[in-house]
């Protein structure tokens, strides 16, 4: 039996402003496009939010179904979130409409519950905008109930500042969330915005120690930041498992755009993990090179698609 994969975050329209001033909306959302990668890898995958009833809810609904991901959160009649996206050279930047929408309208209890009513603890993986204050109070709170309950807690930190009222405010949230956070992934775009110095690829072995300082500076006491990913963009990612790491560079392609490349890059990673029967650090980190091979690899042909489109398992085999 597979470890399940529980996701926890937004799901939205990207609104991609073409040429001629039009936009061409794209069902999107970092949380929403990792649980799709990780379904088409092969992993169980549910969302724990609940979508829209609204045209473009229902389209959200339908994409995840198709994909292979559970719908675990329920309806809103609340509207679906929307966020404008400029592509610069193949580079997103992007506004977001999150107030009073569906993928917000959830309560503590409710996912607790979600949690409670699984076969056997997994993986709960969240980040992006829901660890935006004050909405991260409620991550929190989710989070440290699930770490009772024995499920390995994913982040992926997505940090999104333009749409945060208080960068600090922000960050120190964040440390709050990586403090009770077994696995994470994070951009360098990320760690430049959190403050990390001296953000490259060939930095990550101190990057990564300082992120655990970090997390332990935070009061984490009975576990450690065990796996991290580190991803720099046309540079390559880097990945560590309890010290024993690997990193890669892009594979060549052209690039369509980079949307949801990150997302698909660690819904393989986590899936990876949960498709094995046995996993622990030790088998996890002996084939932490061909994990972060076929990460990038579906990140790379993500990357040749508009929009997040991830690959299946055959097209990554394929490659």
């Amino acid at each position: 039996m597979t470890t399940p994969i529980f996701v926890l975050g937004e799901a939205l329209m990207d609104c991609i402003a073409q040429p001629d001033g039009q936009l061409r909306p794209l069902m999107g959302g970092s949380p929403f496009n990792m649980a799709r990668a990780a379904a088409l890898r092969g992993a169980s995958a549910a969302y724990l939010n609940p979508l829209s009833t609204d045209l473009f809810g229902q389209g959200l609904a339908q994409l995840l179904l198709r994909d292979g991901v559970a719908l675990q959160g329920g309806q809103s009649r609340l509207p679906t979130s929307l966020a404008v996206v400029q592509v610069t050279d193949g580079q997103p930047s992007y506004g977001f409409y999150r107030e009073g929408i569906a993928d917000r309208d959830y309560a503590v209890d409710s996912i607790v519950t979600l949690l409670r009513q699984s076969a056997k603890p997994g993986i709960l993986h969240t980040g992006s905008l829901l660890l935006i204050p004050p909405e991260h109070h409620k991550v929190v709170a989710i989070l440290k109930a699930a770490r009772e309950m024995g499920w390995t807690i994913s982040v992926d930190i997505n940090l999104r500042p333009k749409v945060a009222h208080d960068l600090t405010e922000y960050v120190q949230a964040l440390r709050e969330v990586i403090a009770l956070t077994d696995w994470l992934k994070a951009s360098d775009e990320d760690l430049e915005t959190m403050g990390f110095a001296n953000v490259a690829i060939g930095e990550s072995h101190r990057l990564v120690h300082e992120l655990r300082q970090m997390a332990a500076a935070a009061g984490m006491a009975t576990h450690t930041l065990s796996r991290v990913a580190l991803t720099f963009g046309g540079e390559g990612a880097h990945l560590d498992i309890e010290g024993q790491s690997h990193h890669l560079p892009v594979p060549r392609i052209t690039v369509a755009d980079t949307v949801g490349a990150g997302d698909t890059f660690w819904g393989n990673t986590l899936a990876d993990w949960a498709l094995q029967p046995h996993d622990d650090a030790a088998s996890a980190g002996a084939r932490v090179a061909q994990t972060l091979e076929n990460a990038m690899k579906a990140a790379a042909i993500n990357c040749t698609r508009q929009g997040c489109q991830p690959p299946t398992w055959a097209e990554v085999q394929a490659f």
